[in-house]
């Protein structure tokens, strides 16, 4: 399979899926090369509406797509593959953007052969900003991970992993935005107490967590020298960061990705 614009059905089409369908649209992937499939009436009336995208049954979208991506929840999976599962020709690529549920899952229930390229993006695909890992299934070659990197290029950074280091990039960058937004809603929150208005506080913290980010990704030094950097001896910085090391932030951390990197393997059990 050669990489270029090939017909893409987003199966499930839910919050995942519409990321993929704006942004190949966005990067000019012609819209009559895409499909999309929903469960709801509704939903697919809105997505037909709001993207000028074709929304089809799950067997025509088998039939004529190239490139099937599965954006069900996880927990779904299993009776949406034993629904299509017999109908899908061994080389058509199957790319799973089920968080959690490893390609094995989706080899057992494919005919044997058929390529899955398994994909974790994040919700930042919405400003061009997603961070997607890639990882190739037991039959997906070069080719087909080249193709999935060409359709997840336009929403931001990619890179290829090992699959077996799928479920820990879920907890870091797939739930990562997360953190992110309850960071900045509690630093919001103290900007008030310490009396400025909400708007203002709000505008202060969100443009310095832009700059720290560009920061990080453009000066090729480590965050550690970047926050020295900004720590003066018996100054405030290194007064609030010793509170935050009282109160076990890095601790929690650590804590909190195990928990998110455990629960994905729990949905791929609950769905096996």
């Amino acid at each position: 399979m050669s990489t270029g614009v090939h017909t893409v059905a987003v199966i499930g089409a839910g919050k995942i899926g519409e990321l993929m369908l704006s942004g190949l649209l966005r990067s000019g992937w012609p819209a009559d090369r895409l499909l999309a499939t929903a469960r709801r009436p509704a939903r697919a009336e809105e997505l037909a509406t709001r993207y000028g995208v074709r929304v089809v049954d799950n067997p025509t979208a088998v039939d004529e797509a190239d490139v099937l991506a599965v954006s069900v929840k996880p927990q779904d999976a299993a009776a949406l593959l034993d629904e299509i599962g017999p109908k899908v020709p061994t080389g058509k690529l199957v790319i799973s953007l089920c968080a959690g549920l490893p390609s094995s899952f989706f080899s057992r229930r494919l005919p044997e052969g058929t390529p899955v390229v398994r994909v974790m993006t994040n919700t930042p695909a919405l400003v061009d900003q997603a961070m997607t890992a890639i990882s190739a299934g037991a039959h997906a070659t070069g080719e087909h991970l080249a193709l999935a990197e060409e359709m997840f290029k336009p929403l931001g950074a990619t890179i290829r992993v090992p699959e077996s280091q799928q479920d820990a990039v879920t907890a870091l960058s797939g739930s990562g935005p997360a953190y992110f937004y309850l960071l900045v809603e509690a630093m919001t929150d103290a900007g008030i107490l310490l009396g400025l208005p909400r708007q203002v506080a709000h505008d202060l913290i969100v443009q310095t967590a832009i700059g720290s980010a560009v920061m990080l990704r453009d000066s090729g030094e480590h965050p550690v020298k970047l926050r020295e950097a900004v720590t003066s001896p018996a100054g405030t910085t290194i007064s609030a960061v010793r509170e935050l090391e009282n109160h076990g932030v890095r601790a929690a951390l650590l804590a909190a990705l195990e928990a998110a990197r455990d629960r994905a393997r729990e949905l791929a059990a609950q769905a096996e």
